[in-house]
């Protein structure tokens, strides 16, 4: 029985990990709630109220997306990525799309991944169809994104995830042909986190994993970590979200990025960046937008422009590649994102 939950040393490390983890979140909420009080006493209550209605609605998606990360981490099905990048490069860029359209992947990003492939000799344009798709959608995404912005949106993502993909691993492999991007890494750019580990020796996969005291322990420790993650940053999302619908005029948003706007997907794309605070927390603030009046396609652009270019993965993409290659990552994101805006508007009318 005793194997089956953590030790009291072990729950005090982990909480003690996970709160340094989530300070700065944490933090933010706590200075935003007190800037309300400050400011205007009667919104305070009215925006915990909003939070935690939002966090009971969409609580069974929540579990499912902790249950699957969790999962995941146990059985040791996230080392499975080790076995997209074989065979030949067009089968491998399509699979490595697919894959990243699909995977979910540990809390320390998709960047020293990426290092970790091109430094094993990974052939360029399957790690870049790999490296577009992977922030755009994971199983987890998916059910958060079903019951913040509905099915239909949610499987849009998932289809622009893999496009854009296959999209960028084929251009890549074009461009290259001409004699670019002969050797994209920088110098001082090494591989290092626990994504790394398990390209570089995966585990082997067991579906059934508990019988495995340590694999138990993998799955307690992931749905910890996994909770403290999803709510520190949902949490803040939510907040944001009551604050904008308080007071900011949906005429105002409708103008700008509502359907008759002929603007209104490319000023998605270019604030998909800044205003990106993480793949979780994007959810809710789509949906607050979309019910202002944002237009389907917009919000489509948004999100995909903003989990491929925001600004952490931006500067730790520019930190990784010499600048051709950035550049190049750059123009596939943001057409990627257009294109993905334009056709998911036409399609929702």
């Amino acid at each position: 029985m005793t194997n089956l939950v953590l030790s009291a040393a072990d729950f005090s490390k982990r909480i003690g990990h996970g709160i340094g983890a989530i300070d700065k979140a944490w933090v933010a909420v706590a200075i935003i709630f007190a800037l309300i009080a400050a400011i205007e006493p009667a919104q305070a209550p009215e925006s915990f109220r909003f939070v935690i209605e939002a966090l009971l609605e969409i609580a069974p998606f929540l579990l499912a997306a902790i249950a699957i990360a969790a999962y995941a981490k146990a059985s040791g099905a996230d080392g499975l990525i080790a076995k997209v990048f074989e065979g030949r490069l067009t089968m491998m860029i399509v699979v490595a799309a697919i894959f990243g359209g699909l995977s979910p992947f540990c809390s320390c990003g998709v960047i020293p991944l990426i290092a970790a492939l091109l430094a094993m000799g990974v052939p360029l344009p399957a790690v870049m169809a790999f490296w577009l798709a992977s922030p755009l959608m994971d199983p987890a995404k998916f059910f958060l994104a079903t019951g913040t912005l509905g099915l239909e949106f949610a499987i849009g993502l998932t289809v622009f995830a893999v496009a854009i993909g296959l999209y960028g691993g084929f251009m890549t492999r074009l461009v290259m042909a001409k004699g670019a991007f002969a050797n994209p890494l920088r110098p001082e750019a090494s591989p290092g986190c626990c994504a790394t580990k398990s390209v570089a020796s995966p585990k082997t996969v067991m579906w059934k994993f508990w019988p495995e005291t340590e694999r138990r322990q993998a799955f307690t420790g992931e749905m910890w970590d996994t909770t403290l993650f999803l709510l520190k940053w949902l949490a803040l999302a939510f907040l944001l979200e009551s604050l904008m619908i308080k007071y900011v005029p949906a005429e105002s948003i409708a103008q700008f990025l509502g359907s008759d706007s002929a603007w209104a997907i490319p000023i998605a794309v270019l604030t998909g960046v800044p205003a990106y605070l993480n793949g979780f927390a994007a959810l809710p603030l789509i949906q607050g937008l979309l019910e202002m009046g944002v237009a389907p396609g917009a919000g489509m652009a948004f999100l995909v422009a903003g989990a491929v270019t925001s600004m952490p993965a931006a500067v730790a993409v520019f930190a990784l590649v010499r600048p051709p290659m950035f550049a190049w990552y750059l123009v596939l994101a943001v057409t990627g994102a257009t294109s993905a805006g334009l056709l998911f508007q036409l399609y929702a009318g």
